[in-house]
């Protein structure tokens, strides 16, 4: 029991040095891979029949899409790319929605195949956006 907790506490701290040290670059990396695991549990729980645990997956992927990529983008200054992420980020949310009410893996696996390649394409744009860091900062 203790050995659990204490691997659940240091996760937890794990995760928020991650966050408190991350670049803005970073955290949307960070976002993505939060989105994708909660879909991977949500896959899982639909396969096994647990709807609370897929309830609670979708939710959670559903809330980092529409409050943390969502609300990241910059609808004012980031031109057409903002607007078309912003509705492809909708689209997503809706599609989750009705994954969850249908216990519906594929669409699960089309949504997590789109961030995926959003993840992949934020990952590449890293080094432009994010110097590395120095020997300094290490």
């Amino acid at each position: 029991m203790y050995g659990q907790f204490g691997a659940n506490a240091y996760s937890r701290v794990g995760v928020q040095t991650s966050v408190v040290d991350a670049s803005p670059h970073r955290l949307i990396v960070l976002l993505y891979e939060g989105a994708r695991k909660a879909l991977a549990k949500a896959r899982v729980a639909v396969q096994m029949g647990d709807v609370a645990l897929k309830g609670q997956s979708i939710t959670k992927a559903i809330g980092i899409i529409g409050s943390g990529l969502q609300d990241a983008l910059d609808l004012n200054g980031g031109g057409e790319i903002a607007a078309r992420l912003n509705a492809l980020y909708d689209y997503m949310n809706r599609r989750l929605m009705e994954a969850s009410l249908r216990a519906d893996d594929t669409i699960i696996v089309e949504v997590d195949g789109l961030l995926a390649n959003l993840e992949d394409a934020w990952k590449a744009i890293g080094p432009a956006v994010a110097p590395p860091l120095t020997a300094a900062e290490v």
